[in-house]
C-alpha cells in the first residue's frame, strides 16, 4: 500500500470512528490489566460477563489477592485457559503490592515483568491506560494488516514494527483500536464483508472480488 492510499486508509477509519476505544469494561488501570490478561484467546463479551461480577468483590490488587486463586477461578471458569490466567493474575497482584504500591506501572519493562503480561498486553495497557502511541497486534490486527497490504509480516512482531513505521504519527494513538474493531466486525476471518467495506477500493485482498460475486 503506497503512502497516499495508506493515509486515506487511516483517514477513513478516523472519520468512521473518531473516538475509538476498547470494548473491555473497567474502572481502573488494574481492572484494565486484569481484563486484558483474561481476553487472550477469549472474546471481550465473555470477559465483560465475568468481570462484571468479579470486580464487585475484587477490584483492586489487594482485594484480588485476598480473593485467592481458587475463588478467582469460579468467576472466570467460562473463559479459555482460566486456570493459568488465575494463577498469573494472583501472582501479578502480589508483584503490584510488593513492588509497585498496588499501582500498575507505566513502563514497558515493568509491565512485562508482571506474570501474565506479555508484549501485546503491555501495549494495550500503555495505549489505553497511559495514552502512549503503541500498537498491540492481536489476531485481528495481524489479519487486517496482512490482508489489506497495510503492513505485511510473518509474525506479530514484524507486523507491529511495520505498523509503527508506516502509520502517520497523528493516527498512531488510535490505530490499535481502529484496526482491531475493523477486523472484528468487517474484515472478519471467515466471511469478510468486502462488499460493504468502506476501505474496499484501497484494499489489496486478492480474494475480495471472487468473494463478492453472486
Amino acid at each position: 500500500m503506497n503512502t497516499a492510499k495508506l493515509r486515506e486508509f487511516y483517514t477513513r477509519l478516523s472519520q468512521e470512528n473518531p473516538n475509538p476505544t476498547t470494548e473491555l469494561n473497567y474502572n481502573s488501570h488494574f481492572q484494565l490489566m486484569v481484563a486484558v490478561i483474561l481476553s487472550a484467546q477469549a472474546t471481550d463479551i465473555s470477559v465483560n460477563k465475568a468481570t462484571k461480577e468479579l470486580f464487585k468483590v475484587a477490584g483492586t490488587p489487594r482485594a484480588m489477592l485476598d480473593l485467592g486463586e481458587n475463588r478467582l477461578k469460579k468467576y472466570i471458569k467460562n473463559i479459555g485457559l482460566f486456570n493459568n490466567k488465575a494463577k498469573n493474575i494472583i501472582k501479578a497482584c502480589r508483584y503490584l503490592i510488593e513492588r509497585h504500591g498496588e499501582v500498575v506501572p507505566e513502563s514497558r519493562s515493568s509491565l512485562e515483568a508482571l506474570p501474565g503480561v506479555g508484549r501485546k498486553t503491555a501495549n494495550v495497557i500503555l495505549n489505553t491506560a497511559f495514552g502512549q502511541p503503541t500498537i498491540a497486534v492481536d489476531t485481528h490486527i495481524f489479519r487486517v494488516s496482512n490482508r489489506t497490504g497495510l503492513a505485511s509480516g510473518k509474525n506479530v512482531i514484524d507486523v507491529e514494527k511495520k505498523l509503527k513505521k508506516v502509520t502517520p504519527k497523528e493516527f498512531q494513538m488510535n490505530a490499535h483500536h481502529w484496526l482491531i474493531l475493523h477486523g472484528r466486525y468487517v474484515c472478519k476471518a471467515r466471511n469478510p464483508s468486502c462488499g460493504k467495506c468502506f476501505l474496499e477500493d484501497l484494499c489489496g485482498y486478492k480474494s475480495k472480488i471472487i468473494r463478492n460475486k453472486p
